[in-house]
């Protein structure tokens, strides 16, 4: 029987300037998409169109939720490096996955940029909710 990886196998850490946060925990959910475009041009005297494709980054979402406050800490980095308080700050992603074969493959989403941090308390009987859509130039794997 083939064992595929479930999310209780991925493990995901934030790099605020060199620095692990592995305090924020709770991280509901992980998403990340390659951006790859294709490029078309049609020729005379050819009968398809020609492609190619660029590399756009990176983009992605994560739930959050929180049971101490080191996520605010985070939240305020990302507003004063877009403030520009702290231009030279840079926030990074670890996502290590781990297979049920024994392999870990890491990836390093480099140089991450937000968009609205949403915060919310859905019911009295719902955990607080931090959403965090994010973009980046770049990533590694290792």
């Amino acid at each position: 029987m083939e064992h595929r990886i479930k999310g209780q196998e991925i493990e995901l850490i934030y790099i605020l300037n060199g620095e692990p946060k592995t305090n924020i925990t709770n991280i509901r959910s992980f998403e990340a998409a390659i951006q790859t475009e294709i490029l078309k041009e049609g020729y005379l005297n050819e009968k398809t169109d020609r492609r190619d494709e660029i590399f756009r980054g990176c983009r992605g979402k994560t739930e959050i939720h929180f049971e101490n406050g080191e996520i605010f800490k985070l939240i305020k980095e990302i507003v004063d490096r877009a403030q520009r308080q702290k231009p030279g700050s840079m926030i990074n992603f670890k996502a290590t996955m781990n297979f049920p074969s024994g392999e870990r493959i890491r990836h390093i989403f480099k140089n991450v940029f937000f968009g609205e941090i949403p915060i919310g308390f859905p019911s009295r009987a719902d955990y607080g909710t931090i959403n965090l859509e994010w973009e980046c130039e770049g990533y590694s794997k290792f």
